[in-house]
């Protein structure tokens, strides 16, 4: 089977998916801007042979790489980055090369929040109301439909980038009078706490491995307000989200890939309502807390689904794991190594985070796992904790 991952080297810790396919007997290829020279001994390892490009965005490079590798090695079966950013242009290869996966016709619907929506009610889910805006009079009449906050963001979009929250008419107007040349919804806010439904489909869109994640705050709120972040995996899932969760993966009609489906638990009612659906691994280090949370090693257990279409590992949430993210800006109470000391036992990574996804979830990160949820909340108490400046 010969697999192309695309820019293999980025994320920093995605090259373990090209380990974990060359161990499943895949012949992995490459295709990224990085140099050769520059990648990591284990993905040189990994991958028999890379194509180095002066330029990922530029579609005709990548039809040239790809031509290349499937005249030397073959019939290229798979492609895949596991990035957002990439989702476009990997559904563009598998058409013009007939491979399986995301195709351009069916890439809208995993892009755009607006066909979203129509997903999440077909799986029984509810949605936030929401609408696609094009000019501040229709923006008006959805105001006064589900009054102030209203979210905007991009309809497609990646992550929180460009996205805002509007609390008044003032806000509208500067809204309109500095609008990125992109498609925007605007979405009623939802007061709620978000929770994920994580996991892995096979090749005939069973779930062999899933899992929840429950978050201080959305990732808007993170990059707008320059706040620090935690979230937390669930040992046993709340049923009404996991409920939630397997029907929307039924909706959305998900097939060997991961699912990254995001849901509020509003205020008011404790209920469940949809906010979007990534058809992606959860990004940043949540992989590597699939991991710690179970002790298994999803990027293999990934790589066996792809090559063999098999599962074989424990999905039991021995563990809730927890990331903890810390900015440079911030004065916290205690040094990095008091928090070494004090957690002692409970962290078992920690690492500088990279330069593009530092605004969404910080400069370092400490990852600490317990059985005990108590822990966990005192662990994230010390990392946290904040010097009174008064």
């Amino acid at each position: 089977m010969n697999i192309i991952h695309f820019s293999p080297h980025f994320p920093d810790n995605y090259y373990l998916f090209s380990v974990g396919l060359k161990n499943a007997g895949a012949n992995v290829l490459g295709i990224g801007d990085e140099p050769y020279e520059n990648l990591r001994d284990e993905l040189k390892w990994a991958i028999s042979e890379y194509y180095k490009v002066d330029n990922m965005e530029d579609y005709e490079q990548i039809l040239r790489a790809v031509a290349y590798l499937t005249h030397k090695h073959g019939k290229i079966d798979r492609i895949d980055s596991f990035n957002e950013y990439w989702l476009d242009l990997e559904a563009k290869i598998r058409t013009d090369f007939n491979m399986f996966g995301i195709k351009t016709d069916g890439i809208d619907v995993i892009k755009r929040k607006s066909l979203m929506k129509q997903k999440f009610i077909d799986a029984g889910v509810p949605v936030a109301k929401g609408t696609v805006i094009n000019d501040i009079k229709t923006a008006k009449s959805f105001v006064a439909e589900v009054g102030y906050p209203v979210v905007a963001k991009p309809d497609r979009g990646v992550g929180a980038l460009n996205t805002y929250k509007i609390k008044d008419d003032k806000e509208l107007k500067d809204f309109f009078a500095h609008k990125p040349s992109a498609e925007y919804i605007f979405e009623e806010f939802i007061s709620g706490d978000i929770s994920s439904f994580d996991g892995l489909t096979d090749r005939d869109g069973n779930i062999v491995f899933y899992t929840g994640h429950s978050y201080m705050q959305g990732i808007m709120e993170t990059v707008n307000d320059d706040t620090h972040i935690y979230y937390y995996s669930y040992r046993e899932l709340p049923k009404d989200l996991e409920e939630a969760g397997r029907n929307s993966v039924k909706s959305f009609g998900i097939k060997e890939r991961f699912f990254h489906i995001e849901f509020f638990r509003t205020h008011k009612e404790g209920s469940i309502v949809a906010l979007e659906a990534n058809m992606r691994p959860p990004g940043g280090y949540t992989t590597d807390m699939f991991n710690y949370a179970n002790d298994l090693n999803i990027y293999q257990q990934w790589a066996n689904v792809v090559v063999h279409n098999k599962f074989d590992s424990d999905n039991s949430r021995k563990y809730h794991c927890c990331y903890i993210g810390r900015k440079h800006s911030k004065h916290y109470l205690y040094s990095h190594e008091q928090v070494l000391e004090k957690l002692s036992g409970l962290i078992v990574n920690h690492m500088p985070v990279s330069g593009v996804f530092r605004s969404a979830i910080g400069d370092y990160v400490y990852l600490v796992r317990s059985q005990n949820l108590d822990e966990i909340h005192k662990a994230i108490g010390v990392v946290h904790a904040m010097e009174d400046r008064s």
